[in-house]
């Protein structure tokens, strides 16, 4: 397909109609035959199938040329032969020679099925982009169709390969695009195409994509940087020469049977080097190297015995990623030698099987199929990453949402952490012990209270180091907090998250919404809600008719967020209530109607701290338990409690009086609430510790405090955010702190005041 982000790479070949030539049509039928001609490992039967692919993707885009002036058809063979030198099964071949179909051809998914089956259909499917479907943005067009590809890989990784093997054939022939399209099409390769192939091991298509997009995102620094490394490399050829000698000639000496190769480091990785530790060229040391590529996973380690025989080693350059591998699957050993003339050489060891799947990642495992029919090690590779997207998808309905999360995971240079039971986890750098508790299990993290590293209790913010064995502590009342997404890593931790809070809000909303309704309704006269049963069913459908919502549960979540006013769709629920004969109850309407707050049009909610998310205290005049309030229903915010005479609620009192409802604090609230408080101070030493231990020996928690940021002066104002029980707390707090020395004023910070 052109690309699965609209109007990217697919600008890169969408077709133009035209007659093709004689000449281009043998050109095709020439590349068809190439393709067949790597098609040895597959049946007969297979072979005919894919033939059979081909006539009808020949016959689709029949007249359609590329940029270049090529058949367009020359494309899905290039695709298809990628994927058959992976050795893909004949599934995926007549995907990648149909991935184009459906999209630019007017072809349907039901006449796929038809022809090729369920599972051909299934994967062109994955690979077409959500043109059809109206979005209000790009970024939200391209956030859907990408999370659409990245599901459908999820449940078949083939949909990947074959759309990695059709971005590289794009990126291949990008010079023949518009130059405009270059820096788009490019960044788009760079940000999401050659990470994904990175997660998933194919190291040879990330570089090859990532050296691809350098050339036509940066095309003067790739030239720049092109012309160095090759007079580099004509300076440095002798010397890599005589390395390569010097080692063959010690493997030989061994009576080690070896394979060496020498490896260059790409451009666009120098390049990254340079920019992310601001070298020049000449101080980026290790542009060569070496990869050893011997018979077993021993000779792995004597071949680094003998190499640091020879040379000596960098210290803190030794990586063992045979026996602590990557997340996405690659095992070498890597050490960095000083070579002649102090040029340090890199040096890769690795068996042939680790290198198959080193270069070629999940692709390893068709790879193998073809050549070791019962062999299963490559089965697993990424699917670990892949069965996070299922779960991040589960707790995300959102696409800009969910690819969010994804990128989070994209990079996975990771860091080796240990259990107490020494099982061993690939954490991404920068993961915190909250991210190690959701990778344990989701109910390990949303009930994690504390944390032990290396037996040493740390914040739960503490970044995991290679090495460290962490144990997780856990209660069973424990939620996730909020302030946890300020610091987690994992897109995975992230989602269960968010899911939680999300889930925990609505819960909350509802329960709010109908104690709202309940209470609008006692109004009109009706003690209670008609319950959720068959007598009173048709009574629930009319009103979620006149109020537009889905189901009970919604209309009662949107009443506490404040989306509907409780009062009109309790006149609608009475007037329904009635037309079947239950009659308003005159004595509650006279008595509900007299105790009402005079500036209210709804019931009293009684107020303990333990409302969560679904009741607000106003940041403008923060109330206490003692301090007279009310509650305003904002549009989509739940409820929010300000002092009676706060300058914010009169305001909104004054243009939104319906919106305004009782509530009164509980006689035994469940915990402190904060409020704000001006401490004007002689400026004297140790001033601060004074104020802070009078405030401590009234219980008084101090959660932030405050300065002015002019240059000290005689006097000066102190803000303390602090944590009371009520407002006789708060009492005691402010004479105890007009007692202290040096204090020369306090006072409570209102609304309308300077803060």
């Amino acid at each position: 397909m052109s690309a699965v982000l609209p109007n990217a790479a697919g600008q890169a070949k969408r077709p133009t109609a035209a007659l093709p030539s004689p000449a281009a049509a043998n050109a095709a039928a020439a590349s068809f035959a190439a393709l067949t001609a790597r098609l040895d490992y597959l049946d007969p039967a297979d072979v005919e199938q894919v033939r059979l692919a081909y006539r009808f993707a020949d016959e689709a885009h029949l007249g359609q040329i590329r940029a270049s002036g090529e058949p367009y058809i020359t494309h899905p063979i290039a695709v298809a032969a990628q994927c058959a030198e992976w050795k893909l099964d004949a599934q995926a071949l007549m995907a990648a020679l149909l991935h184009d179909a459906i999209e630019d051809c007017g072809v349907t998914k039901p006449e796929l099925i038809e022809r090729f089956g369920a599972a051909v259909a299934e994967l062109v499917d994955g690979l077409t982009k959500l043109d059809k479907l109206q979005f209000n943005t790009r970024e939200e067009s391209q956030a859907e169709s990408f999370r659409k590809m990245l599901l459908a890989m999820a449940r078949d990784v083939r949909v990947i390969l074959v759309k990695l093997a059709d971005r590289s054939h794009n990126m291949r022939t990008l010079e023949d695009v518009p130059r405009e399209k270059w820096g788009r099409i490019s960044r788009e390769t760079l940000d999401i195409y050659a990470p994904i192939a990175h997660r998933l091991g194919l190291n040879q298509t990330y570089r090859e994509l990532q050296e691809l997009a350098f050339r036509y995102l940066m095309p003067w620094r790739h030239k720049i940087l092109d012309k160095a490394v090759a007079k580099a490399r004509s300076r440095r050829r002798d010397l890599i020469q005589k390395v390569q000698k010097e080692v063959e000639a010690a493997f030989e000496q061994a009576g080690m049977k070896v394979r060496i190769a020498g490896r260059e480091k790409t451009l666009y990785s120098i390049y990254k080097k340079m920019d992310e530790k601001h070298l020049s060229f000449a101080q980026v040391t290790d542009i060569y190297g070496f990869r050893v590529i011997v018979p077993t996973v021993t000779d792995c380690y004597t071949a680094l015995g003998i190499l640091h025989q020879m040379y000596k080693p960098v210290p803190g350059r030794f990586k063992d990623h045979i026996a602590i591998p990557k997340v996405n699957g690659y095992q070498s050993l890597h050490t960095t030698l000083v070579g002649p003339s102090g040029v340090n050489v890199e040096f890769q060891m690795r068996t042939e099987a680790m290198h198959v799947v080193a270069e070629s990642g999940v692709a390893a495992h068709w790879l193998y199929k073809a050549s070791h029919p019962d062999t299963d090690s490559a089965e697993r590779l990424g699917t670990k990453w892949l069965q996070s997207l299922l779960d991040i998808q589960h707790e995300t309905r959102d696409a800009a949402e969910f690819w969010d999360h994804v990128k989070i995971d994209l990079f996975p240079d990771a860091v080796y952490v240990f259990t107490p039971k020494s099982q061993i986890l690939a954490m991404p750098r920068g993961a915190t012990v909250v991210d190690f508790a959701y990778s344990i299990h989701s109910n390990v993290g949303d009930r994690t209270v504390a944390a032990k590293i290396n037996g040493v209790q740390v914040p739960l913010r503490t970044e995991l180091k290679n090495g460290d064995v962490i144990e997780v502590v856990t209660a069973a009342v424990s939620t996730p907090n909020p302030a946890w997404l300020g610091f987690v890593r994992t897109g995975r931790a992230r989602s269960k998250i968010r899911h939680h809070l999300k889930s925990l809000a609505q819960a909350e909303s509802q329960e709010l919404g109908e104690k709202l309704l309940t209470q609008a309704l006692r109004a009109e006269g009706i003690e209670r809600l008609p319950a959720e049963d068959e007598d009173h069913r048709a009574i629930w459908e009319k009103l979620l008719r006149f109020t537009g919502n889905k189901s009970r549960a919604e209309l009662l979540t949107d009443l506490g967020l404040g989306k509907r006013i409780a009062s009109i769709v309790a006149k609608r629920l009475m007037l329904l209530m009635t037309e079947r004969g239950e009659k308003p109850n005159a004595l509650l309407i006279t008595r509900e109607r007299y105790t009402a707050h005079e500036n209210v049009s709804q019931g009293a909610v009684v107020l303990d701290g333990s409302e969560n998310a679904s009741v607000q205290f106003a940041a403008c005049c923060r109330p206490v338990p003692g301090d007279s309030i009310v509650g305003y229903l904002g549009r989509g915010e739940g409820l929010v409690v300000h002092q009676e005479d706060c300058a914010v609620a009169r305001r909104l009192l004054h243009k939104d009086a319906e919106r305004f409802i009782g509530v009164e604090w509980s006689d035994e609230p469940v915990r402190p609430f904060e409020t704000t408080v001006l401490v004007t101070v002689a400026n004297t030493k140790g001033v601060l510790a004074r104020v802070a231990s009078a405030l401590a020996s009234v219980e008084a928690d101090i959660t932030h405090v405050d300065m002015d940021d002019e240059r000290a002066q005689d006097a000066t104002d102190l803000r303390f955010l602090i944590a009371v029980r009520d407002r006789a707390h708060l009492d005691t707090v402010m004479r105890t702190l007009k007692r202290t020395p040096s204090v020369m004023k306090a006072q409570r910070l209102r609304a309308g005041q300077p803060a």
